[in-house]
């Protein structure tokens, strides 16, 4: 079907749901649509082997699950008080997250993801941060990406469209109902067009990730952008968007060195702009055992979190200020045992050599301790260009993950009727998730999207001339100013660098009030005007839209931070900065921040757009955990009933 627009016919695509995103969640979403008899269906993505899914990891990549092994009491409602008091979390999502965690985590085993278990089929665990229990397992550092090439064989066998190199650019709403979608097809980008396609869609679930290019300093992949500003510009609710996690990575290679990477001890060395070497933890510690204990803590306590700012999140401080103050580059290095280890391991507290002795790591060098323990760890550098053996890890404080994101409710449904949000892009995680909660979020919140997806609507799509009007209507306006901004010359212009670098510098982990106020002025200011840039070609497009939503996300963003700033001040993952606050330690005198305020209790922040490019930030009580019915007699009653609508 085409319709023609100011004179240019333009393809006409209808479905039932579309999936935006091609990663565990996205994948995910549609294979249970499928299972729950849905057929016109499909995913809409920019790159299918991009995104953070498939691109990103850590030392041991960990899916956090119910307890599946072992004699350690757990249940669904211990589970989800745990994701509930990591504060500023909605009481039904986690209990939802909790219940479905074992479904999502079997069916990931039964396609094939290599989750270990012993020989009597229990998948034992380990403790991450913020776990009280032993619920986290992995596939080693690359689950994520397993999960993903698994998932997607399950969409490709069962004949999934998969609409590769198509960008989505705008939401189509009316009556507060999501219509359809805005999308740019790569392959048409030089034609009259523009590339420009309508989708007329009832239901989209959103997967497109976390907000990734918000960040110069970033661990995300560089093929992952994200895409919330369509759903905030389209008056989407969001939460938490103020709540980042932010961490040590290699640079590089992007990619978090948690874990074993920091359990083994590596040497932590800077190098300033004369090429002069120096061990430089040994500036800030008492004493080299100090300095040891902080950096294994470091593993086991990745994230930087502010209640630990005098424990193992002062390594990562000291790592920013050597870095992003003194301007001097930053490494880990394997080769060389630091300072401290010269007459063997008898310093150590007991924790770090009870964990080295414990896993037969007692050995001289921290590339022979990684060898040891985790040889993974070592190829997948290897991999990327970087020898472990012979040469340093340069790394830096970067941003990894968003807590916050789009509002929904227990079945992932927005703020917008029939838009829902799966994976890191909802904000379902609070201020002190369990690591490895994200995955099973991905394929829980997906699962429950589709779920009520299929328990919900009808798969019948009419294209009305409503909806003809409402789409041509927005499709005119894009398509004249595509049109627009490419018959115009291009200037040299790195705004969208300057604004990623802008928030490193100061709404990142260390964030100042004023500064953020200034940019979010900048922000607001550069989205008013950016139709009047221009594109080198039509081939730039693409590229030019995924500037504008992440200035609309940033715009939001900073809303938050601003709000959380004067409101509660330091706080999860952030120290806000005060020019007559708490001094940080001795070694970092400079660091000045705002004193720890107690989270609102029982709340969470939620920011909506008053404008183009505004936001307010307000908080508001979270969902209290539901009483839900344990009557097997009634529950199986409900069940019988939900399934006949599906089926």
């Amino acid at each position: 079907m085409q319709w023609n627009v100011n004179g240019v016919e333009v393809p006409v695509r209808v479905l039932d749901t579309a999936v935006v995103g091609s990663g565990c969640a996205g994948f995910n979403a549609a294979d249970w649509l499928w299972t729950l008899g849905r057929r016109n269906i499909a995913i809409i993505t920019e790159g299918v082997n991009g995104g953070t899914s498939r691109n990103t990891g850590s030392d041991k990549q960990t899916y956090y699950k119910l307890s599946l092994g072992g004699d350690g009491a757990d249940s669904v409602a211990a589970m989800a008080a745990d994701l509930f008091d990591g504060e500023a979390v909605d009481g039904d999502t986690a209990l939802a997250e909790a219940a479905g965690s074992v479904r999502g985590f079997m069916k990931l085993c039964n396609l094939g993801v290599p989750f270990p278990c012993n020989e009597y089929g229990e998948y034992v665990g380990y403790k991450t941060d913020h776990d009280p229990r032993q619920r986290a397992t992995s596939a080693g550092p690359l689950t994520s990406k397993f999960m993903t090439e698994r998932l997607e064989e399950a969409v490709r066998t069962k004949g999934i469209p998969v609409w590769d190199g198509m960008s989505a650019v705008k939401l189509l709403v009316a009556g507060g109902h999501v219509e359809g979608l805005l999308c740019l097809d790569h392959a048409a980008l030089d034609t009259p067009t523009r590339g420009l396609t309508i989708v007329k869609a009832r239901q989209v679930v959103l997967a497109t990730g976390g907000p990734a290019g918000c960040y110069l300093r970033s661990v995300y992949p560089e093929s992952q952008t994200g895409m919330s500003g369509i759903a905030l510009e389209a008056g989407a609710k969001a939460a938490n968007l103020d709540q980042w996690q932010y961490g040590l990575a290699s640079i590089g290679f992007r990619w978090n060195v948690s874990g074993t990477y920091q359990q083994v001890l590596p040497r932590y060395i800077s190098i300033d702009r004369d090429g002069v070497e120096r061990e430089f933890l040994l500036d800030y510690f008492e004493s080299p055992a100090e300095a040891l204990d902080r950096v294994f803590l470091k593993g086991y306590q990745w994230p930087f979190d502010t209640t630990k700012r005098q424990g193992s999140s002062l390594i990562d401080l000291i790592v920013h200020h050597e870095t992003a103050v003194l301007g001097r580059r930053v490494y880990m290095d394997y080769r060389t045992d630091p300072a401290g280890l010269e007459s063997g391991f008898d310093g150590l507290s007991e924790e770090t050599y009870r964990y080295l002795a414990n896993s037969g790591a007692l050995m001289a060098t921290p590339i022979a301790r990684l060898e040891k323990m985790n040889p993974p760890a070592i190829d997948l550098y290897r991999q990327h260009g970087i020898d472990l053996y012979n040469e340093p890890l340069e790394i830096g404080v970067c941003a990894q993950h968003h807590n916050g994101g789009l509002w929904v409710d227990a079945n992932w449904q927005t703020s917008i009727a029939g838009l829902y949000a799966a994976g890191e892009v909802a904000g379902t995680f609070g201020l002190h998730r369990p690591g490895g909660s994200a995955l099973n979020s991905t394929q829980v919140g997906s699962m429950r999207a589709a779920e009520h997806i299929a328990a919900e609507t009808d798969e019948d799509t009419p294209v009305t001339a409503a909806f003809e009007a409402t789409a041509k209507a927005a499709a005119e306006e894009m398509l004249a100013r595509l049109t627009a901004v490419t018959a115009r010359v291009p200037q040299a212009d790195d705004a969208r660098m300057a604004s990623q670098r802008a928030m490193s510098d100061v709404a990142a982990h260390l964030r100042d009030p004023r500064a953020m106020a200034v940019l979010a002025e900048k922000e607001r200011a550069a989205l008013a005007a950016f139709w009047d840039t221009a594109a080198a070609s039509p081939r730039d497009l693409p590229a030019l839209l995924t500037t504008r939503d992440l200035m609309i996300t940033r715009a939001a963003v900073l809303s938050a931070m601003c709000t959380a700033a004067e409101t509660v001040g330091t706080c999860g993952s952030a120290l806000v900065l005060q020019a007559d606050g708490e001094v940080l330690s001795d070694a970092l005198p400079q660091v000045r921040y705002a004193p720890p305020k107690p989270y609102p209790a029982g709340k969470r922040l939620i920011t909506e757009q008053t404008g183009e490019g505004t936001f307010v930030s307000r908080y508001e009580p979270v969902r209290p955990m539901p009483k839900a019915d344990a009557w097997f007699e009634n529950v199986w009653d409900s069940y019988r009933k939900r399934m006949a609508k599906i089926t």
